[in-house]
């Protein structure tokens, strides 16, 4: 039998469904707060991406290729500026007003009372056009407020009215939708994040302190793959989980804007930036976000896969505590509040999956600390099979699991 206080101390076991509620959350909250050190670049900087490919990115219905081979910065921001947007919060507040109160003897107080309400601007934040007839992605805290409303600012100074279509609950990003007025809208398209780089050259656009719109700032991928816990400074906090890390210049209003390769994709949507540090920020990776607006115009929401089990990744410690026959995997846990290490209903509890059951790949790729459990379920989709290796009773077999969204089994 394995040894319970050992195991406890290596937990990091949780249920898997991935439909925590990334929250409108940042190391500094990105929507009000200090701006962070710009950390600039110019020139030509290196094509990470291979010479002789091109970029597209389409302006007014027309696509617009361009060589990438020492593509500059200059190049790379005059395409996609017209497609990058700056969006503001507007709500009724009340309006304040002064009067004096006599108290007697000839004293009068200062005193406030509302009279009526007014509308003021009350957050801003960044967005980028992912479509000719005007869908708009941003993050979900930058319009999370449903008693405001939200006007889409375009760098030709044009604005908008803008409808929220969908808001992300299991993941910071929200869908709107401007009128395009008859025309076709220049848009960007997404691009591959999981062929980044470290130290690959990127791009940031955003409304800087709200102020600023369409500024600019260049950098590189600082780090792939980071988890960090975010928090709104409210006493809310979140874990954002396997997010790009940058050392391009994120300030506040930047929330929501794109993260750019050198071709002019967007490759990330920036989220959070640290407070304890100097050019450390984060953005939502593409194939992500792009994942979570196809659910979003399709079902309303994103849809997340559903297995169903608390697990723990075995590392070195944890088999050498417990004389592991395997150097990898998911050891399948109860939580230290008793609860189930798999859930009664689940997919995993459908195909037969126990506690103390090892999950040692996923559809024939190995789970280790590199490669947990949920980030080789993250990409998979609601009704999609996937084969799992299992070490059941010191035997290994294979089992076919169809996964399904969360709701479908916790109701």
């Amino acid at each position: 039998m394995l040894d319970e206080q050992d195991i406890k101390r290596k937990k990091e076991a949780f249920v898997f469904g991935l439909m925590g509620s990334i929250v409108a959350m940042c190391v500094v909250f990105i929507l009000a707060g200090v701006g962070l050190t710009a950390a600039h670049k110019s020139g030509k900087l290196a094509n990470w991406f291979g010479a002789g490919t091109t970029s597209q990115v389409v302006a007014d219905g027309v696509s617009v290729s361009g060589g990438t081979d020492g593509v500059s910065v200059v190049d790379a921001v005059a395409r996609v500026n017209p497609a990058v947007v700056s969006i503001v919060a507007t709500k009724d507040v009340p309006n304040m007003e002064q009067y004096n109160q006599s108290v007697g003897f000839g004293f009068v107080i200062p005193q406030y009372r509302q009279n009526g309400t007014k509308s003021q601007e009350v957050s801003s934040g960044s967005g980028f056009i992912i479509s000719a007839d005007g869908y708009v992605v941003t993050n979900q805290h930058v319009v999370a407020d449903k008693e405001a409303s939200y006007t889409v600012f375009l760098n030709d100074g044009s604005k908008h009215d803008a409808t929220v279509v969908a808001l992300g609950d299991v993941y910071d990003i929200a869908l709107l939708k401007i009128d395009n007025g008859g025309r076709d809208l220049a848009y960007l398209q997404f691009g591959d994040s999981d062929q980044l780089k470290q130290g690959q050259s990127v791009i940031a656009i955003g409304n800087a302190l709200g102020q600023f719109r369409n500024t600019v700032s260049v950098g590189v991928v600082s780090g792939l793959s980071r988890s960090v816990t975010a928090s709104s400074g409210q006493g809310q906090s979140e874990l954002l989980q396997d997010v790009i890390q940058t050392d391009a210049a994120i300030n506040s209003g930047n929330s929501g804007g794109p993260l750019l390769d050198l071709q002019g994709f967007v490759i990330g949507v920036n989220v959070a930036a640290s407070n304890g540090g100097s050019n450390i920020a984060f953005a939502l990776p593409a194939n992500e976000v792009s994942k979570s607006i196809d659910d979003m115009k399709k079902y309303g929401h994103i849809v997340r896969p559903f297995l169903g089990v608390r697990f723990v990744t075995i590392d070195q410690q944890l088999i050498d505590a417990n004389n592991l026959t395997v150097d990898h995997g998911a050891l399948l846990l109860r939580g230290s509040n008793g609860e189930l290490a798999v859930v009664p209903g689940s997919p995993a509890d459908k195909a037969g999956l126990v506690e103390n059951d090892i999950i040692l790949s996923v559809d024939g790729v190995d789970v280790t600390t590199e490669k947990p459990l949920n980030n080789l379920l993250q990409d998979r989709s609601a009704g999609e099979e996937v084969k799992l290796k299992v070490l059941h009773d010191g035997e290994e077999k294979e089992i076919t699991v169809t996964l399904t969204e969360p709701a479908k089994t916790t109701k």
